[in-house]
């Protein structure tokens, strides 16, 4: 139920607003005056506040104001009503935070639909508090090794600055979250965090992406579109691999870092931008610029701070903090918060060299919850072949079905992985029918969303 805090100083319209509301199924509180209106407010059930500009004690719009200090997560969305508003009330209304004013006499239908929207904006705001809040804890460097606290060390000292940053790692090491922590820490947190993989761009496309077109440039495409750099304008772009960009692309992005400006596709006016570039790369730049794949003056440019990021087997014993937070995030997302696992379980995960990294660390916790909907302790017998090889043993089965199983759920996944999804083809790759696959896929209790059959 929604709750309603209603502020006037007149019994008659607080009685009036209130039957009307709690018609609506609204929870309804009054106040008459400011004093008391404060006081309720802090409570944080209330989702909007009607708030009357002339009050017996002190004027709305210092209410108003007051109420703007209160913690944006708890305070009521507020409609300021008045019986004699002029377009300098409602400025400085919207100014001071108000969601809408509404003239007396009261006109029922539009305050019912400007209460219901108010109500839908407070839960718009609190869920995007919650959201940057998840965010900020998922861009944590999760680790107590030597690795993940000089990370975090290097972060902290090195995000507030404006320098270039290039982050080296293998495939998978995290080299995503080291730059969304580095924009998270910095001046610029508030603004975009735009990123492009140039790895994932086809040559052709790379130019249009990064800088954007006008005057319907790109054939097929929309009119104008714009590139990562322009949204990326006063925030952080990260482009990720920028060792595969071309020779080309790396000359036009080199001079757009140098001029913080550049002209997009098919434009004749440059547009000016201020830009915090943040650069990845699972390849030793050096010895691209000796083979001739990568400019040397591009290289020193992006090369102001340099971050190195270790691969999970060189920081082993942070893999049982990894999977706890893993667990902890997929067990919320599928609706399971409360999965354990055992001791013996989380040394196996040990003992596994982890060739992915922790990308693959994350996928493995992933599919043994999606494979094992009922588990509530994840166990050594729950965990996929692969760890078990790994790790020199068959595995902690209790009979050679489980261990058959566990091994034919491993290699169907990574058949229908290799197909993209799509079953007939993984149905053909395993030799079989694809009612048979379904029926071998429902006794193994496996669950994977299909791709869109291709044209």
């Amino acid at each position: 139920m929604n709750h309603i805090l209603i502020v006037d100083d007149e019994a008659e319209i607080r009685d009036s607003l209130e039957e009307i509301l709690r018609e609506e199924g609204y929870s309804v509180a009054t106040a008459g005056n400011a004093a008391d209106a404060l006081v309720l407010a802090r409570d944080p059930v209330h989702d909007v506040m009607l708030l009357d500009i002339w009050l017996p004690d002190r004027d709305g719009l210092e209410v108003l104001n007051e109420l703007r200090a209160m913690d944006a997560e708890t305070r009521p969305e507020v409609i300021v009503i008045s019986g004699h508003a002029t377009i300098e009330t409602a400025v400085k209304a919207t100014k001071l935070g108000a969601f809408d004013l509404l003239e007396k006499p009261l006109m029922l239908e539009r305050t019912l639909i400007v209460v219901k929207n108010a109500i839908e904006a407070r839960r718009l705001r609190s869920e995007n508090i919650e959201f940057r809040r998840q965010l900020r804890l998922e861009r944590q460097i999760t680790g107590e090794s030597i690795q993940a606290r000089a990370l975090r060390q290097q972060i902290k000292l090195m995000a507030p600055t404006n320098g270039r940053v290039l982050i080296y790692g293998e495939s998978g090491s995290g080299k995503e979250l080291i730059a969304r922590a580095i924009h998270a820490e910095s001046l610029r947190s508030e603004r975009v965090f735009v990123e492009l993989n140039c790895a994932a761009i086809p040559e052709d496309y790379i130019e249009s992406e990064l800088f954007g077109y006008r005057n319907g440039a790109i054939a097929g495409g929309p009119p104008e579109k714009r590139g990562t750099f322009e949204r990326a304008n006063g925030g952080t772009l990260f482009l990720d691999e920028v060792g595969d960009m071309s020779l080309k692309t790396q000359s036009k992005v080199l001079r757009a870092l140098d001029e913080q400006r550049f002209v997009p596709v098919g434009a004749t006016q440059p547009i000016s931008v201020d830009v915090r570039l943040i650069a990845a790369t699972n390849k030793d730049l050096e010895d691209e610029i000796a083979k001739g794949n990568f400019r040397e003056d591009f290289f020193y440019r992006l090369n102001v701070i340099p971050f190195f990021v270790p691969p999970l087997r060189d920081r082993k014993e942070d893999v049982p903090l990894l999977v706890r937070e893993f667990l902890r995030i997929f067990g919320r997302e599928y609706g399971r918060p409360r999965v354990e696992i055992a001791d013996d379980a989380i040394e196996l995960l040990r003992q596994y060299h982890w060739p992915g990294n922790v990308r693959e660390l994350k996928n493995v916790i992933e599919r043994v919850l999606i494979l094992n909907p009922q588990v509530q302790r994840i166990e050594r017998r729950h965990l996929p072949m692969l760890v078990h090889r790994s790790a020199g043993r068959a595995g902690d089965f209790d009979t050679l079905q489980q261990a058959r199983d566990a091994y034919e759920r491993e290699y169907i996944l990574r058949k229908i992985d290799d197909c993209a999804g799509n079953m007939s083809r993984a149905a053909e790759t395993l030799g079989l029918e694809r009612s048979h696959l379904y029926r071998k896929m429902k006794a193994l209790g496996i669950t994977v969303r299909e791709s869109p059959p291709e044209r």
